[in-house]
């Protein structure tokens, strides 16, 4: 049973392999250095400790001894070469109240005692909690009262040590950064190079170089690529043999079709003939629409580019229309996109009587449409529209029906000039096909 994840969990999980590269080992990273950092700290603290409480045994005892000795008009004088960070010496009573002790003062006043023996009678008070205080009470020999102050806390983090564990971590996150972009950085150039793969071959290829899984995977992938172009390209050559060498016997069947006499069926014949004849030729075009890429692109001003195609139709008596216009050239390849549009614009002719064009500039290059008011396409068929072969099941009457091979050499075509075709349906009725057209063909 497959378990969902919630969906405030999926918006919080980023989307690119690269950003969960970074989150997991930034964030292993981070608490791993967390943790080193407490552990560190942690035995710090262990260590200042024992070190206070040794230093406290040794240097109370001595001091108090000392002081006992001294005489009592000197005794003052004394006090600051026996004062410490922690802990000094009051000469009086000090803050004697009821206050009880945490246990850390309870420790160190144990000590206090067990360090100055039954000599010296010891009752010991906290006076401070912010920070932690307490004061030991104990008399001299001469019954002079004794105070021994003591402050528990370790030595203080050096001012440079936050910056430079700060440092550590800017250091982890930048490596992280890099390994990421080492390791996603192949997979970005993998789908760049599958998505130039076209039937006429000269796709991108990978740079065999780099860690040896990327350099194998990238020799893979360069051969496969070969391979892929050599069956598109075998597949178009057989398509256009067999569609050239079908031309021939068609032929000879029509004129020996035209010899009979005249009759129902010799008609028919003919007819039938002359479909087989344009399946043929479409056949041939579609083989060597595959081969578009291989015409020379150069710039062309499609306010005229387009003017001049939409006068051929006039004259020709269709009814063709061309609104919009672009003020700088595009970088494209002519004839196919001479064929493109002209499919195009057959096909909004064929079925609604009319095209028409406009053209207009979009942020990513030039955007041609070729709109008609004919029937239109279901919306369930509209990408396999532009499959070859494909024809609707309102076209296949020997009327309006083709090949099923227009939209679909548009198609190749618009792949070839590293444009793409969208087909939509228009309010209102008819249908929209969209070139997009990108002002500079990718790679130049």
């Amino acid at each position: 049973m497959k378990v969902r994840r919630p969906a405030w969990m999926s918006r919080l999980v980023p989307r690119t392999m690269a950003a969960r590269l970074y989150l997991i080992l930034c964030a292993g990273l981070l608490v791993a250095h967390a943790l080193s950092a407490s552990l560190m700290l942690y035995e710090r603290y262990l260590s200042a400790r024992s070190m206070l409480w040794s230093n406290l045994e040794h240097d109370v005892s001595t001091a108090v001894a000392l002081l006992d000795r001294l005489p009592e008009e000197q005794r003052a004088d004394w006090l600051p070469r026996l004062e410490r960070r922690t802990y000094r010496y009051i000469l009086g009573a000090g803050e004697v109240n009821d206050q009880p002790l945490d246990e850390v003062g309870r420790g160190m006043t144990q000590m206090i005692v067990s360090s100055l023996g039954d000599r010296y009678p010891v009752t010991a008070n906290s006076t401070s909690q912010d920070p932690y205080r307490f004061q030991a009470h104990t008399q001299l020999s001469d019954g002079s009262p004794l105070t021994i102050e003591v402050t528990p806390s370790v030595m203080p983090i050096a001012k440079w040590l936050p910056t430079v564990l700060g440092a550590q971590v800017v250091l982890l996150l930048a490596c992280a950064w890099i390994a990421v972009r080492l390791v996603t950085r192949p997979l970005a150039d993998l789908a760049r190079a599958a998505e130039s793969i076209s039937p006429s071959g000269g796709g991108q290829y990978l740079k065999e170089g780099g860690p040896t899984e990327v350099a194998h995977a990238a020799a893979a992938f360069n051969a496969m690529q070969d391979r892929i172009a050599r069956y598109l390209r075998e597949r178009m050559q057989i398509l256009a043999s067999i569609s050239h060498d079908l031309q021939t016997p068609i032929t000879r069947m029509s004129l020996r079709a035209e010899a009979l006499q005249d009759s129902n069926e010799r008609s028919k014949l003919l007819e039938d003939l002359g479909e087989m004849q344009h399946l043929v030729r479409e056949g041939v075009a579609y083989a060597r629409s595959s081969h578009g890429a291989t015409e020379p692109p150069v710039n062309v001003d499609l306010n005229a580019f387009l003017d001049s195609l939409v006068y051929d139709y006039q004259d020709m008596g269709k009814q063709v229309t061309l609104t919009g216009k672009v003020d700088e050239p595009v970088n494209t390849r002519p004839h196919a996109l001479r064929r493109v549009i002209g499919n195009l614009l057959d096909n909004a002719i064929k079925y609604a009587g009319a095209g028409e064009i406009e053209i207009r500039r979009t942020e990513g290059g030039i955007a041609i449409g070729v709109l008609d008011r004919g029937p239109g396409i279901p919306e369930d068929q509209l990408e396999a529209a532009l499959q070859p072969f494909y024809r609707l099941e309102r076209s296949r009457s020997r009327e309006t029906g083709g090949a099923g091979l227009g939209l679909a050499i548009a198609q190749q075509l618009a792949i070839a000039i590293g444009a793409t075709l969208e087909l939509s349906n228009r309010v209102g009725g008819g249908l929209q096909a969209m070139l997009l057209l990108p002002a500079k063909l990718p790679g130049l």
